[in-house]
């Protein structure tokens, strides 16, 4: 498959007009061909209507077409070979085996999806029959499902080339619930994200789709981002990165007319919480686990461990000097481009320039362009508790270690600290009366809550959640990663005294779907 450079509007591959756009290798600085043309105003429009006017006949397409469709696209990201896998490589530094692993959980995604899409019982049917006869009042005949909301935009993740992009869970989710989705390339992936895209757009004509339930767009700066969450058939928003700039598309939505959702994964810092006998137990195995995690993908998940608190005393100065040489040992590795790397070394610097902060350890500063050194610092919780800045992620390889005077200072850290994607606990039998206390507080704060693990690597499955309070994202009830997902994409619709011929298929006395579905409050599948 060749890249041309082109957007993908529907059926056609069009050359942007608004300047031009190169992908840069991170590691070398080179940049990547061919070059991509910027779309306009008039290109967003193009693909926005073209996705209207597939929203009806797509959302009327059989759950298996569209899971036959979800699968179609799977085999075509594999079906592209070495030469996406070579170009994601290029195009991120990331190493052969991080990218051929995040391709397997992209085909894994939509092969999820597609099997939700199939059993549908994302639907949520309910049917609550009439009642002619009863007394004060009669009962309509009242049925519910859910429809997909319309056009969704989705916005390509820097961190995530493929599985958090152009077919990666927020499309797979949208196409799962019957929404055309309107993707923009990520400027630093631009060639992975053609490859892709032709990839998803050869799937909607093989599967007889109207041309409208995908398109891909480019452009440099804010503009075509804009003008997409702004478009009036865009109905939700997907999207990865700075709480800057979701928070940005967060306010542009809700300023619009009719005002749309938007998802917005923002920032975490993923506090771990060492409870007493958890350190007395392993202080050096936890030690070597954190910093394993924090220096994975050059700390640049969204769920790295971002501070760390225990207990001052022997077994937490165990556990630092563990960290120390742990850390000493990481040699630096390529940042995903140049202004990840730049905006980790500023963050970095501040916590240095911190007179109540201290390093404790860095990594190997040897490396090529755009390297993340491994840094560890460490403050006391007194600071931490009268520093707001140190609640700010510092996005890459770098953790904050917080010495607390008492386990009351753990507990008031897990008071203090703001929404997060993940919280973990550490803890051995005797420290269960303590994580009793901490538990209620960190499921106010954070979507998952670990025990003796570490958050990063998130498990696509059923029972999933990435999301939680701001400002990790814009709305705590639901999650970018996992089954649960498509509830982003959905909203239900009641249908009162329908004839039967004009009911949908998952609410009609046949069921001929199969559905498991609420009837009469009770919930049966005959």
């Amino acid at each position: 498959m060749k890249l041309t450079g082109e957007m993908l509007i529907g059926g056609r591959a069009v050359r942007g007009t608004e300047g031009t756009l190169h992908a840069v290798n991170p590691a070398t600085g080179a940049e990547l061909e061919p070059a991509f043309g910027g779309g306009t105003a008039q290109d967003v429009d193009a693909a926005c209507s073209l996705a209207e006017a597939a929203f009806n006949p797509y959302r009327a397409v059989s759950l298996e077409k569209r899971a036959q469709f979800l699968e179609t696209i799977a085999q075509g990201i594999l079906d592209v070979g070495d030469a996406l896998v070579e170009r994601v490589m290029a195009e991120s530094g990331l190493p052969r085996g991080r990218v051929e692993g995040e391709r397997g959980r992209t085909v894994g995604q939509l092969r999820l999806f597609a099997s939700l899409a199939r059993e549908g019982r994302w639907l949520n049917a309910v049917v609550d029959r009439a009642m002619p006869e009863r007394k004060p009042m009669p009962r309509a005949d009242l049925r519910l499902q859910k429809i997909g909301v319309g056009p969704v935009a989705v916005f390509g993740a820097s961190n995530f080339p493929l599985a958090f992009s152009v077919a990666g869970g927020d499309t797979a989710a949208a196409l799962a619930a019957g929404c055309p989705v309107v993707a923009k390339s990520h400027s630093s992936h631009l060639g992975t994200s053609e490859l892709v895209g032709r990839v998803v757009q050869q799937a909607v004509a093989e599967c007889g789709l109207p041309e409208g339930v995908f398109s891909l767009l480019v452009g440099s700066g804010a503009s075509v981002g804009e003008e997409l969450v702004k478009h009036p058939a865009i109905q939700a928003v997907g999207f990865t990165g700075s709480r800057k700039v979701g928070r940005h598309l967060v306010a542009l939505a809700a300023a619009r007319e009719v005002p749309i959702p938007v998802y917005a994964e923002m920032s975490s810092i993923n506090p771990v919480f060492l409870l007493p006998g958890a350190l007395a137990e392993r202080a050096e195995k936890i030690a070597q686990g954190l910093v394993d995690s924090v220096t994975l993908g050059t700390g640049q998940f969204c769920t790295k461990p971002g501070i760390v608190m225990g207990v001052a005393g022997a077994d937490f100065d165990r556990f630092r000097a563990t960290v120390q040489a742990s850390v000493e040992a990481k040699a630096s590795t390529t940042m995903l481009n140049s202004g990840i790397h730049r905006a980790y070394c500023n963050g970095a610097a501040e916590w240095g320039k911190d007179s109540g902060v201290r390093a404790v350890s860095s990594g190997s500063a040897q490396g090529g362009a755009n390297a993340g050194q491994p840094m560890v610092f460490t403050t006391t919780a007194q600071h931490f508790l009268a520093t707001p800045a140190l609640l700010e992620e510092v996005f890459g390889p770098a953790a904050m270690l917080i010495e607390c005077g008492s386990t009351g200072e753990l507990v008031a850290i897990a008071k203090y600290i703001n929404g997060q994607l993940t919280a973990t606990l550490h803890l051995a039998e005797s420290d269960t009366e303590l994580a009793r206390t901490l538990v209620p507080l960190l499921e106010r704060k954070a979507g998952r809550v670990l025990v003796n693990g570490f958050p990063t690597g998130v498990e696509v499955a059923y029972a999933m959640v990435h999301g939680g309070p701001s400002p990790a994202t814009s709305d705590s009830r639901a999650t970018s990663v996992g089954a649960m997902s498509i509830e982003r994409f959905l909203r239900p619709v009641c249908y009162q005294d329908f004839p039967a011929e004009l009911l949908p298929e998952a609410l009609q006395d046949a069921n001929p779907l199969h559905l498991w579905r609420l009837v009469e409050g009770k919930l049966q599948q005959a």
